[in-house]
């Protein structure tokens, strides 16, 4: 793997930390909420970028039609990087809550953010790992 995707991929780690510290937070405060759903849309980014490196550099698929995040997703999918359909939701999410301008869609959605997503984030982080070790190894 190489170094830029070492640097994004270190950036997802950050940003995913980040995110996850809203599992301790008042979900009720505004300002939270909008750190919430900004750390969110940048997680989920640095994310399908991770994922799209991967494909290209692991598994040497390119056919990408646009290298939209919706391709990313079901390429990443069919490769296993990713388990299920909440990722689709997620980017569904993203899109919603870059339109949300008086914060009903983060309350909404940041439940679903706290106890879902976060977890699926890391769970694709886990999967990452194991690919680099492998990578490292040469298998």
């Amino acid at each position: 793997m190489d170094a830029k995707f070492m640097r994004r991929y270190e950036s997802f780690q950050r940003s995913l930390d980040s995110l996850a510290e809203a599992k301790d937070r008042d979900l009720s405060d505004s300002f939270v909420l909008s750190g919430t759903s900004a750390k969110f849309s940048i997680t989920f980014d640095l994310a399908w970028k991770v994922m799209k490196d991967i494909l290209v550099q692991y598994y040497a698929i390119t056919g990408f039609i646009s290298g939209s995040p919706r391709e990313v997703l079901r390429q990443a999918y069919k490769a296993e990087l990713i388990s299920d359909d909440v990722w689709m939701e997620m980017l569904k999410v993203r899109n919603q809550l870059s339109h949300d301008y008086d914060g009903d869609i983060v309350k909404e959605f940041c439940g679903r953010i706290v106890n879902i997503y976060i977890e699926r984030f890391y769970e694709f982080k886990d999967t990452v790992e194991k690919l680099k070790e492998n990578f490292r190894s040469g298998e």
